[in-house]
């Protein structure tokens, strides 16, 4: 029973981590806040502690399988992942994301960046895995909320992404990641009315 409870919050907290790509404005292109005017806060904003959380390792298993603290080392593979994410080559990001969260399955900003990466490739379905092993590991961030409701605004849902973009606001008002995507999926929702 310990280890079916053990796996069931593994999952849930991938699937969490899958569910967060935000946006600054109209340039869908960049949900990781690169210097350009789209941003999300995956990569804009420095790791809050809600997304660095590590979950303890399940009852009979160590915690010194897993290789060091990650991040810590600027050539490991969060740390590329992001590099690549900035330079816009997601498909080498999404690599080296993944490549983390086989090493560290407990780190929320691993599965963060895999589902901006998946989002930007287009595949929907292993971001929403991903937002949700973030959510399980960290809880539902205002952080993965703004980058789910940001996956919602890249895939065209204005009423899925509007939903988790307040949820967002609610958390923090005063978030500029969050108001930004706000503008930017009304501006969006303006646009689709106007060519109708």
């Amino acid at each position: 029973m310990r280890i079916g409870m053990a796996r069931a919050l593994g999952i849930a907290a991938a699937c969490l981590w899958l569910a967060g790509c935000n946006a600054a404005n109209n340039k869908s292109s960049n949900p990781l806040g690169l210097e350009s005017e789209g941003t999300d806060s995956f990569a804009a904003m420095p790791p809050s502690a809600e997304s660095r959380t590590e979950v303890p390792p399940p009852l009979g298993v160590s915690a010194a399988t897993e290789p060091g603290l990650l991040g810590s080392d600027l050539a490991d593979d969060l740390n590329t992942g992001k590099k690549y994410y900035r330079a816009g080559n997601y498909g080498m990001a999404e690599r080296y994301f993944r490549r983390a969260a086989e090493l560290h399955p407990r780190d929320a900003e691993v599965w963060l960046g895999l589902a901006a990466s998946y989002d930007r490739l287009r595949r929907f379905d292993l971001a929403d895995r991903a937002y949700t092993q973030a959510t399980l590991i960290a809880g539902p961030t205002v952080e993965i909320i703004n980058n789910q409701g940001y996956s919602y605004m890249l895939r065209g849902d204005a009423k899925r992404a509007r939903a988790n973009l307040i949820a967002a606001q609610r958390k923090a008002p005063e978030n500029k990641y969050v108001q930004n995507n706000l503008r930017l999926l009304a501006a969006s929702v303006r646009q689709d009315k106007a060519v109708e």
